[in-house]
Order: structure tokens, then sequence, then C-alpha cells
């Protein structure tokens, strides 16, 4: 019998027949070697982004981006050798030295580093939230679906054990049918009134944008650093992090950060995407500063056999009526999942069925979710052409179109009915200014 000699295209063809075309055809259409090495670039080399490069340090570090001189030869020092450019733009004059991105940049600029990887068929890592606002990321999850390249958001909490067993616990029907979901956290970084302020002596109280402007930090490329957001002198309310996060020209607050963590847990467990509409209520909206405290009701319909569900959200002082009742052990931050045959409360790394009288020698769940071998590691896996990333910009597209929704709907001060295949608020055209935002010149996505 004549035997067919195996070719890298013949094989690329055949496994892509077998596997449906997951994400591994474009690692093995571009020939990349699945059993050695990925070599990576690290878009943002401080802060998070030096523990996220130090996570994929068993990997080939290839090229550094900073916009700060010192993060950026502080990560060469590690990576001997590694290219080093401080806009990220000008790592894509010669995308063939790499096969993926880390981006861990603010989250202003996101979207605008990310997207350019996912041009170039590179896959993505990318830090929470995956975008800046609500346009940004349909059009990131629509480009990594075009891209079919493995993609991950960093929200490491997915990867854990404990996130699956609820999960789990929750598919299972262990409580019942989930009709209302509690999420909220004791953070309270951002705008809030004076009397709040004092009771948090942790952060600094300002409530406007500087006027004057203070030097330069030595080695800061600061019109890099503001990127595609509005120009505005140097100030230290904005640098280094996590400052910068609070006011709206750079991020959204503890909603779409720390939302990114525990609002996933209800995404999850309950198949949620687009809500049907959206509420928020807090102090009076500041037009610089993202608020300390406030609270965002979502109502998603049923999802086949799963029925309607509430989920609520509250951030800073604001905590659901049966915490503040002590109905329920008083965590500082938590996800209560309420059905109709008792309660789940979870945290990051626990979680307690209620009233837990009526679970004693309850049987745990057969594992039914692949187990994960580490938050960074499923994403190297996915490169290489293994399953697919657990939060995949798929997933995590949909997350963050939903925790940037809560913020529209506060500075909206209305309940919005939402359209999600129009991306349109129905029923507040004002809301459109905070969908998506125009760019300073010479940025474009």
């Amino acid at each position: 019998m004549k035997t067919k000699r195996m070719t890298r295209r013949n094989f690329a063809r055949t496994l892509l027949s077998a596997t449906g075309g997951v994400v591994i055809a474009p690692a093995l259409l571009r020939g990349q070697n699945l059993t050695g090495k990925l070599n990576i670039a690290i878009i943002a080399c401080g802060g998070r982004g030096a523990g996220n490069m130090d996570a994929v340090a068993s990997e080939n570090i290839v090229a550094l981006c900073d916009v700060n001189a010192a993060n950026l030869e502080a990560a060469g020092v590690k990576h001997r050798g590694a290219r080093k450019v401080n806009d990220f733009r000008k790592l894509f004059d010669k995308p063939g030295d790499f096969d993926a991105v880390v981006v861990s940049t603010c989250e202003h600029t996101h979207a605008f580093a990310t997207l350019l990887a996912l041009e170039h068929r590179k896959h993505v890592y990318c830090e929470k939230p995956l975008t800046h606002n609500i346009r940004e990321a349909r059009r990131i999850r629509e480009a990594a679906a075009e891209a079919r390249v493995a993609t991950q958001m960093g929200i490491q909490i997915h990867a854990t054990e404990n996130y699956r067993q609820v999960v789990e616990w929750i598919r299972a029907g262990a409580v019942g049918p989930i009709r209302e979901v509690h999420v909220w956290v004791s953070r309270a970084w951002g705008w809030q009134s004076e009397q709040d302020a004092k009771r948090h002596k942790d952060i600094v109280w300002v409530v406007e944008r500087p006027r004057e402007a203070q030097p330069v930090p030595v080695g800061l490329d600061w019109d890099l650093w503001l990127g595609p957001a509005p120009e505005r002198p140097f100030h230290s309310v904005y640098f280094p992090g996590p400052k910068w996060y609070r006011w709206w020209d750079f991020g959204n607050g503890t909603m779409s950060d720390l939302g990114s963590h525990w609002i996933d847990l209800p995404f999850w467990a309950l198949d949620l995407e687009a809500p049907i509409t959206v509420e928020a209520s807090g102090p009076p909206p500041h037009p610089e500063i993202a608020p300390a405290s406030m609270t965002a009701v979502y109502e998603y319909g049923a999802r086949g056999e799963k029925p309607p569900v509430k989920v609520s959200w509250y951030q800073g002082e604001d905590k659901p009526q049966i915490w503040t009742e002590r109905g329920i052990p008083q965590w500082d931050s938590g996800c209560l999942f309420i059905g109709s045959k008792g309660m789940i409360l979870a945290d990051y790394g626990k979680h307690v069925l209620l009233p837990e009288k009526d679970f004693a020698g309850i049987q745990r769940p057969a594992p039914s979710i692949r187990r994960s071998p580490g938050h960074h590691a499923e994403w190297i896996e996915a490169c290489k052409g293994g399953p697919a990333a657990s939060a995949d910009f798929r997933y995590s597209g949909w997350l963050t179109e939903a925790n940037h929704l809560g913020n529209v709907a506060y500075r909206c001060g209305m309940k919005l009915t939402w359209d999600a295949k129009a991306m349109k608020a129905v029923n507040a055209p004002q809301a459109d200014r905070y969908i998506s935002r125009a760019y300073r010149e010479g940025w474009k996505l």
C-alpha cells in the first residue's frame, strides 16, 4: 500500500479536521514548534506586569516594552538579550520575533495593545479588565474570534479549585435553581464623602482634576503613558498605580477592576452574558472620579432551563441587606447564591452551604470541570495547541461588557434597558458617551 507522506501542511489539515478547528490552528499554520517554548513579548514590565512576566518566564521572553525606563531596565536584567522599546506599537515592526504577547498596561491602553496582537495573529494574555469601555470589549471579543488564537484575561482567581467547586455545586443543583445573587467587596477607593474618606485612611481624598503640573519622573514617557486618553499635565494623583484606576479617563474604579474577579463566579456558574436591564445607585456621579461606594443591579433572562436571575453588586460601604441584618457570616467580601433549597456563600478561597445544618454530610459533586494547571499555565498550554483557556476573550469579553455597563447605569443615574446586539441603552441615548469615547489624536482602534 502506498503511504502518503505526512508534511507539516497535511498534519495541520488532519489535526484541524479532527478537532473542529479550535485555537491550535493558527499556531500550526504559522509553523510554530508545538513541543518547544513560546517566544513572548511583554507589554508593561512593572507592578502587575512584572508578576505576569515572571509567571510566563518558563518560556522565552524575547521582547520587552514599558513607558517607564526604570521598569524596562529592571526587566532587561532578568531577560538579557530581549529587544527593548517604550512604545508597544514599535514591537509590531518585527512581529515575526514572537508568538505571543502579555499585556499589563493601564486599563485605558489594554485594547490598543491587545488589538495589535490579535491583528498580527498573536496569542494574547491581557490583564483585567479587558478594556476601558463596552465598545472596546466588543471589538476585542470579535477580533479574537476572527484571529482564532489562544487568549486569556488575567483573572487569576478563575483558576482556583474553590471557584470550580462552587460552580459544580451550582450546576449540580445543590441549592436549587438560582434566582438571586449578591456580590460585595469592601475596597473603598475612589470619590466618596468626606465622612467616608475619614474612615479610610489609606486613600487621598481628591475630588477635582489638578490644574498645576508636576515634574515628570525621570525615565517616564508621559505622552506614551497617556496614550489615547485626553491630554493633561503630569501629576502624582495619576501615577504610579493604582492611583490612575479611580479616574474615569484611565480606569473605571472598583466596578470593572474587582468586578472582574468577583462577578466572574456567578457569570461562570450561571452561564451569563448580556443583561436585560441594569440600574445603579450611589453618591451623585463625579465627572472625574469613579465612586468608592455604589450598588448595581443586573437582571438576566432565562438561559435554557436556568430561570431569570437578579445579580446585585455592592462596593465600599454598601452591603446586601441580608449581610447588614446578620443573616449570613460577616465576610468582608463575598458572593452569595440564593436558591430555592438554600444558599452558597463563597469568597476567594472558601465556600459554605447555608444553612449549614441543612447540608451537614452532603456529598460534594464529582468534578466536572477541567482542573487548571494555573491561570498563566493554561494559557500557555492553549498557545501550544491544548484546550482553550477558561477565561478566554469570548468569555471575558462578555464579563467586561457587563461590568462596564454597571458604571454606565451609575453615571446615567437611571435604569437602563440594554440591547446587547445594538450595543445601546434603548431608553437612554445619553449613555452613548459612556459606551465608547473619542481618542486623542494619533490613536485609533
